[in-house]
């Protein structure tokens, strides 16, 4: 974007009206201890909540049998169910996975991506009061040795396995899963293995302690275990009860309070492995009598025209995506006057998690947005985790902005602790999970002495003159270091500052320098952006992409103006380098949600790193020259 449009856009953004939504923020009281620690809580009580998920679907079964509770592509048209369906189904899956003696010792694995087969054996499970876990599919389709999932079988010790397709999942399956064990399959087969179908699941009669088992269920039993994402090793199994993820929901009705205005109609590819798609995005669907759309596309330069299609035909009323998602959709949004009329018909709120959405493209959707009704539609963001269901802290729509996640919502409390010059987040609520499974060595460090939840990550003041104004996110706190000057480097933010100074071309970046006498980087290269530089490099060849001259030129042109700005050595990166090789999964660099393993790839390209900083350097590298 030039920089008159950018003006242009910023001018108009800052004129138009917010479109008004119903938002629930309350302030909070806020306290300061001696040693520096703020405690900071929502002044309002949580509402009440229910004891079981299922009673919500329940609810909605009695009183919208006939509503659509989760779609999902059927060639030209949609497979639905409804949520008389849901129930119906749910209870005989409850009744299979009963009479298979399954319990949180021996929960049902679900190794597949989303699909309404997925969600049908997930409600069994919640139905019967049967933990289930949602693995990761890069587990077993991408990992080419699956020790994740080879650890995840072994911490959990499933008593059943399911999966969509039996040829794709084969070879994960007859390399990890127990060939005693139970696999259950939508479709295909698993050549020396005998499976059985989900159809024969769901035509399982009834069972006579159904309704007993179901009443049985309680705040504190086990709903689901989500796997952490391995972002500092391998996954963690969090046990979610249903006191945290009912609790949860009431957080995020009763904050983003426009959810009870009409029911949320979502259309939704982020992964049920993970909190943000599974608990938050799905749980929300059925909590409030909403539907959810099942979007095959992606964020990718393929998979975009799925999403795109989709929201053609379907308008949603809140639009959930991470800040890729909304940086491949801009450009349709912006060309494609069909889906914009439909994407903005009755949308209420766009929300973003994950990682920093870049100003320009915020711009841009707010621009596109005016043009097309006249007013902003709400950006809203937050904080959260997989332990702590997820949702925790949250803006208001008027404060929101990338990098500012706001205050804790009502039910949630906080504090803040001093850790080397900076602020350390520390949780306590009925959301927050009550340790790690199976692992109790992890829960000694994750839990302080009065019981809170340690998340991490570091916040700082909005503004220091006042903390009812909120916090920015500033980092986590492990993947700071100190240079050999013995200054600290503040990881998190300076590398949200280099993504934004080297965009499009950067993906993320990993930074080097402990016990250094200054910073380097390795690149991870964006295909998609470094195209708009050079259209005739094909998108899978990174080889040629960090070798192209002109990308090498676009990123050597921003890097400098980045050192120009950098105020001291702890922001000053001069030294880089485009890493022409994908990250590893089986090496812990990345992780399934695409996450960057800062530790993991510094170790695992040592010798990289280290050539960066040879006096001589190596012809890869670019080195920004000072004088």
């Amino acid at each position: 974007m030039t920089a008159p449009a950018s003006t242009k856009v910023s001018e108009r953004r800052a004129d138009a009206p917010l479109r008004k939504i119903s938002f629930g923020l309350p302030p909070v009281n806020i306290t300061h201890r001696a040693d520096g620690t703020i405690d900071i809580k929502p002044s309002l009580p949580l509402g009440d909540y229910p004891v079981r998920l299922t009673d919500r679907l329940h609810h909605w079964a009695d009183t919208k049998p006939d509503r659509i509770f989760m779609a999902e592509r059927d060639g030209d048209g949609w497979r639905t169910i409804t949520y008389r369906e849901l129930l119906a189904t749910s209870r005989r899956i409850a009744s299979a996975l009963l009479a298979r003696k399954l319990s949180a010792e021996r929960p049902l694995l679900i190794l597949s991506g989303n699909s309404i087969d997925h969600a049908l054996m997930a409600f069994g499970a919640l139905y019967a009061g049967v933990p289930y876990s949602p693995v990761s599919p890069a587990y077993s389709l991408i990992s080419q040795d699956f020790g994740k999932l080879a650890h995840i079988v072994k911490l959990l010790t499933p008593g059943l396995i399911y999966a969509d397709d039996g040829g794709a999942f084969a070879p994960a399956i007859k390399s990890v899963i127990p060939d005693d064990l139970e696999i259950v399959l939508s479709r295909g087969e698993i050549a020396g293995r005998t499976v059985t179908s989900l159809n024969e699941v769901i035509a399982t009669p009834e069972s006579t302690v159904l309704d007993a088992a179901h009443a049985a269920i309680g705040p504190e039993t086990i709903a689901k275990f989500l796997l952490t994402s391995g972002s500092t090793g391998m996954p963690k199994a969090v046990p979610n009860t249903q006191r945290m993820i009912c609790a949860n929901q009431i957080m995020i009705r009763d904050t983003m309070a426009f959810l009870k205005d009409e029911p949320p109609v979502i259309v939704d590819w982020l992964p049920w492995n993970h909190t943000f798609g599974g608990n938050h995005n799905v749980g929300l669907t059925l909590f409030n009598g909403g539907s959810i759309y099942l979007d095959d596309g992606k964020p990718t330069p393929v998979g975009i025209a799925g999403t795109v299609r989709n929201l053609r035909e379907i308008a949603p009323t809140v639009y959930f995506n991470v800040p890729k998602g909304y940086e491949s959709l801009l450009p349709f949004l912006r060309d494609d006057k069909v889906l914009r009329k439909t994407f903005f018909s009755r949308l209420h709120a766009m929300f973003f998690s994950g990682a920093v959405l870049a100003d320009h493209v915020w711009r841009s959707l707010d621009e596109i947005a005016v043009e097309e009704t006249g007013y902003r539609v709400p950006m809203l963001t937050g904080l959260g985790a997989t332990e702590t269901s997820p949702y925790f802290m949250s803006p208001s729509p008027e404060t929101s902005r990338s990098g500012h996640v706001g205050l804790p919502v009502p039910g949630n409390d906080m504090k803040l602790v001093p850790n080397n010059g900076k602020l350390e987040l520390f949780s306590k609520g009925p959301s927050v999970m009550p340790g790690y499974w199976r692992q109790p060595e992890l829960n000694v460090k994750a839990f302080d002495e009065e019981g809170y939840y340690r998340f991490g990550d570091a916040l700082r003041p909005a503004d220091p003159d006042n903390l009812h104004a909120g916090f920015d996110f500033d980092g986590r706190v492990t993947e700071d270091f100190k240079l050999a000057s013995g200054t600290w480097v503040s990881v998190g933010p300076l590398r949200a500052k280099f993504v934004a100074a080297t965009a499009p071309l950067v993906r993320d970046v990993v930074i080097a320098g402990l016990n250094r006498e200054e910073l380097a980087a390795l690149v991870i290269l964006d295909p998609d952006g470094c195209r708009l530089i050079n259209p005739a490099l094909a998108a899978g060849d990174l080889k040629a992409i960090a070798a192209d001259p002109a990308v090498r030129k676009a990123f050597r042109d921003r890097l400098a103006q980045f050192v120009r700005t950098a105020t001291g050595s702890s922001t000053r990166i001069r030294r880089a380098i485009l890493l022409n090789t994908p990250l590893s999964i089986d090496a812990g660099e990345i992780t399934d949600k695409g996450s960057v393993n800062q530790r993991a790839v510094l170790e695992h390209r040592a010798a990289v790193v280290e050539s960066l900083y040879f006096a001589a350097p190596v012809e890869e590298a670019i080195v920004i020259d000072m004088a």
